[in-house]
């Protein structure tokens, strides 16, 4: 049963579910995936991405803001080889198999990272590895989707980079020997989320990659049509089975003269003013005062949802501690202004040194869940550049049916029981008893791992956001600078070819 834009009766319940997901408006396509499973931090996608690389036969698409070919996807296994190594070997062994690499052109610049992928050019040197650079953004736009599609078959689509400083495990614990960059320094905890899908879902990730890769290198790429099963790691149970999806788009407005997207906040919006009982977000930055206003009018209604925030504390550099710590701060205390009837709680995740102390876990995620019948994942933060400057993909779930919905239930409970060290199973139990996730969160805060209340004086300063923020964290671009561009980009391929980096 697909979703359409009318009212259907829900199968347990017999009330009406309004979809949240309609083409033309908050998403771009839509679809149905055969298969669906939701990959929580770094350990479980990468390991699922090695799985399903081995199974390409014809294409793979990297499409990313950064990339790290020198990072392992299973540390654990002493044979482990790196992401570049891996490729070269698949595509050696593969005679059909063609693998497309697209990273933000500013990549290397901007994070030092992708500098690495030039250091040895062995695992790239093959004329069916293509690796590009994607300068077609406007003036401090960025790429930002994280996208691998395999075969038009399989994909994978959330807020995790190939690139290092991703992977983790589900304990998060402080002190972990394989939580190691390329370079053999540590890092610290960081929470993330992935979605793997199959079926015609992974078909409209894979025209999302031919998309980008058309804008950034001109060359036009048909579809796949390949017959047999989809690859899926034999050891994973899938969440959800043919369910509904739909696809949202954020591209630069009116830039080169093109429309451009901004399916994604709309979907954000929408799904934030469709919950009823219940709202769970996990994100990176909280710093968008349209959302906040979204949910503040939410918190004002006597009959609102439940709100349930995680969110990072920690800022990085300069400019994101003056525009993006200060911005949240202020978003926090209108939100806390807004909560009239105590169902708002934000939390940044932390884990003990096993001495007192603690450390805070980085949430990298970018989800929204609402109640147990709509979920969003994917690559836009809720701030303003992701709104309509920057470039970004996510992936929305929506069901009716009471399978689907047990699913998403269970993925919220197991995500606020692993922020809790406490087990899914006590968060769906006091869920159930009280109709509430914050009595859950309430009850089993107790252990040295946990949420830590975001504190903010909700009494004491300013609710707006501060001047400047237009020009630090914009919603739309500036104005173009085409030489700047591609003189870049002929220095980029210039290197590129003589392999000076």
């Amino acid at each position: 049963m697909d979703v359409t834009t009318q009212s259907i009766p829900t199968r347990d319940t017999g009330f009406s579910f309004e979809p949240i997901i309609r083409p033309g408006r908050n998403a771009w396509r839509r679809a149905k995936a055969e298969k669906l499973a939701f990959l929580i931090d770094g350990e479980d996608y990468f390991r699922r991405l090695d799985q399903v690389l081995r199974l390409a036969e014809r294409s793979i698409f990297i499409i990313g803001w950064d990339f790290d070919p020198d990072i392992v996807l299973r540390p654990r296994d002493p044979d482990g080889e790196t992401l570049g190594a891996l490729l070269r070997k698949i595509v050696e062994e593969k005679p059909s198999l063609e693998i497309r690499i697209l990273v933000w052109g500013m990549g290397p610049v901007y994070s030092g990272k992708s500098l690495k992928m030039f250091g040895k050019m062995d695992w790239k040197d093959h004329p069916r590895i293509f690796l590009n650079f994607d300068f077609e953004h406007p003036l401090r736009a960025s790429h930002h989707q994280k996208i691998v599609a395999i075969d038009d078959r399989t994909a994978f689509l959330g807020g995790i980079d190939l690139t290092a400083r991703r992977w983790d495990d589900r304990s998060h614990a402080i002190d972990n020997p394989l939580r190691r960059a390329p370079d053999g320094t540590t890092y610290g905890s960081v929470h993330d989320i992935q979605t793997i899908v199959t079926g015609d879902t992974a078909k409209l990730i894979g025209d999302v990659a031919r998309r980008r890769w058309k804008k950034a290198t001109r060359q036009v790429l048909s579809p796949l049509d390949m017959p047999g099963r989809n690859p899926w790691p034999a050891d994973l149970e899938p969440a959800l089975t043919d369910c509904n999806t739909g696809l949202a788009l954020t591209e630069a407005w009116k830039w080169k003269g093109h429309r451009g997207h901004r399916e994604a906040i709309r979907l954000t919006h929408d799904a934030l003013k469709a919950a009823k009982h219940h709202l769970y977000i996990e994100t990176q930055y909280l710093a968008s005062f349209g959302v906040a206003r979204t949910l503040a009018r939410r918190l004002r209604k006597a009959d609102g949802p439940e709100i349930l925030v995680i969110v990072t504390r920690e800022s990085h550099g300069f400019l994101e501690k003056l525009m993006m710590g200060h911005n949240r701060n202020r978003l926090i205390r209108r939100l806390k202004r807004a909560d009239r009837y105590g169902r708002l709680r934000v939390f940044f995740a932390a884990v003990s040194d096993g001495n007192g102390g603690e450390q805070e876990i980085i949430v990298h995620s970018k989800l929204i869940i609402v109640d147990d019948q709509f979920v969003r994942v994917g690559s836009s933060n809720l701030n303003n550049r992701s709104e309509g400057l920057d470039t970004e993909a996510d992936l929305a779930i929506e069901t009716s049916d009471p399978a689907g919905r047990r699913a998403i239930a269970a993925l919220r409970n197991e995500l606020i029981a692993e922020h809790l060290d406490a087990q899914p199973a006590e968060v769906a139990r006091i869920v159930a008893e009280t109709g509430s996730i914050l009595a859950a969160v309430d009850r089993l805060n107790v252990k040295p791992r946990g949420l830590r209340s975001y504190d903010v004086d909700a009494d004491k300063g300013e609710t707006e956001s501060l001047v400047g923020t237009g020009i630090i964290d914009p919603k739309q671009p500036f104005w173009p600078i085409p030489e700047i561009k591609a003189g870049l980009r002929r220095l980029f391929a210039r290197l590129s070819h003589h392999r000076l980096l």
